[in-house]
């Protein structure tokens, strides 16, 4: 587990004892890609780390940039811009890999940068939209914070392998 995920991790454990509030709270990790905010439950991510090289792999799609090693697993690397339909955009100082699991499915994910630990009361988190409800699309939800609206991800589904 990275450095940085344990710290989100110790600071969220610091800041709640009460297991009745806690219970109503739902914990993610936030990060951007492009001009949006995702988020994804904090217990599905294995790793955040730094980018580092990584090899390509033919006949996939563009969004699968190749595959890399941790630790002896080899896992497929996926540019959450490309699969999100945005224009690519080169590395900086800024760019993570999250690497998330779901049961035996792990997958890596370039986002554009980190933003936070967020906790959000499950009262405050809202049905995917109209135009992306059902089975197939990657939206789990809505979560509604004071100043911001944040787009929750399903793991399960950005792990599916459709390449």
């Amino acid at each position: 587990m990275s450095d940085k995920l344990k710290q989100i991790i110790k600071k969220q454990n610091q800041k709640d004892t009460n297991q009745e509030h806690v219970d109503n709270v739902v914990q993610l990790v936030g990060f951007v890609i492009g001009d949006e905010e995702y988020a994804v439950p904090i217990l599905s991510i294995q790793e955040i780390i730094k980018p580092f090289p990584w090899t390509r792999v033919p006949q996939v799609p563009k969004y699968v940039v190749g595959v890399f090693n941790m630790r002896g697993a080899v896992i497929p690397l996926i540019d959450l811009r490309l699969k999100f339909g945005l224009s690519p955009k080169k590395h900086n100082e800024e760019t993570r890999f999250i690497v998330m699991r779901d049961g035996d499915d792990v997958a890596g994910f370039v986002i554009d940068r980190l933003t936070m630990a967020i906790r959000i009361k499950k009262s405050n988190i809202g049905p995917a939209p109209d135009t992306a409800s059902g089975d197939n699309t990657v939206i789990d939800g809505v979560g509604k914070q004071e100043d911001r609206i944040i787009t929750i991800l399903k793991v399960k589904k950005l792990l599916q392998r459709d390449f």
